[in-house]
């Protein structure tokens, strides 16, 4: 395993939201290898909905099935569902090697990991065929009018819901207190969710300037316009929609806010006032 662990001045606290399973887990191991003080906050839980896709029902003979998540991979696989004739379509290769490893074949992956790759990828191929799409009960309403919009019939099973797990947003009040140096927001939900239990406890003004106060990282542009929506300033989006790509450039982004011991004092002094002044610009 290479060392990444960075000689910081302190150890920043980094929020992250991930679901409380082997996500969350293996989150917290890759900021501990930075070196960084993980503040793991569950903001979804996934509760299965127990329907699946009925391939039978459509009139296509050989439909394409989309599936946007590993999680509706393994749902489906513990079921015992199997995609048999259809076209296998995968939103992104986490979810494609998931689908890989229960035996699937995988047909099509889009060369951009979101609701409008997907369309892209199929809207020359939908016409007058069926698809269905397999997700949570959060997806995109892109995906479905971009198909509808390339002539396909599409039809959606919602695999599963996802709540805010019950006893959660303690992170809130460390944002409202400017506690934490960073957070890593992995879905326009967890920014949903966060916002939500800063508001339960009467802190969504005073959570909104601390993570303005903070390092906030985003993965793809439906998270970044969710939290901007919500007047929460966003200092990194990563290109590769990944959450190891997200950590890299949120830990990159706090070394050049002078939290790594590796800077030299007078060149903390130097740039102060270019400092306040990018943040001043990203707030225009």
């Amino acid at each position: 395993m290479v060392d990444n662990k960075i000689n910081w001045r302190r150890s920043p606290q980094v929020g992250v939201f991930r679901p409380n399973d082997e996500r969350m887990v293996t989150a917290v191991e890759l900021l501990e290898e930075y070196g960084i003080t993980p503040i793991p906050d569950p903001m979804l839980s996934v509760e299965p909905t127990g329907t699946i896709p009925e391939i039978d029902t459509v009139s296509d003979a050989s439909p394409f099935v989309v599936l946007t998540s590993k999680t509706g991979v393994e749902i489906l696989a513990d079921a015992g569902w199997n995609p048999t004739v259809a076209t296998l379509v995968c939103i992104g290769p986490r979810t494609a090697a998931a689908a890989r490893d229960v035996g699937w074949t995988v047909d099509i992956i889009p060369t951009e990991y979101s609701s409008q790759g997907l369309v892209d990828a199929l809207a020359d191929q939908v016409t007058d065929r069926s698809v269905i799409i397999a997700r949570s009960d959060h997806g995109s309403e892109t995906l479905i009018d971009g198909l509808d919009a390339a002539g396909a019939a599409v039809t959606e099973t919602v695999l599963y819901e996802l709540v805010r797990p019950d006893g959660t947003g303690q992170s809130t009040v460390m944002a409202a207190g400017n506690e934490l140096d960073a957070v890593c927001f992995t879905s326009s939900l967890t920014v949903e969710h966060f916002l939500s239990a800063a508001a339960n406890r009467e802190l969504r003004e005073e959570t909104i300037m601390g993570l303005n106060n903070a390092v906030v990282g985003t993965i793809g542009e439906p998270t970044r316009e969710t939290a901007q929506a919500h007047g929460v300033r966003v200092d990194v989006t990563p290109a590769d929609a990944t959450f190891e790509h997200l950590v890299e450039a949120v830990v990159n982004e706090l070394q050049t806010g002078q939290l790594s011991s590796d800077t030299d004092e007078t060149d903390v002094a130097d740039n102060k006032t270019e400092s306040v002044e990018s943040y001043d610009d990203r707030q225009v």
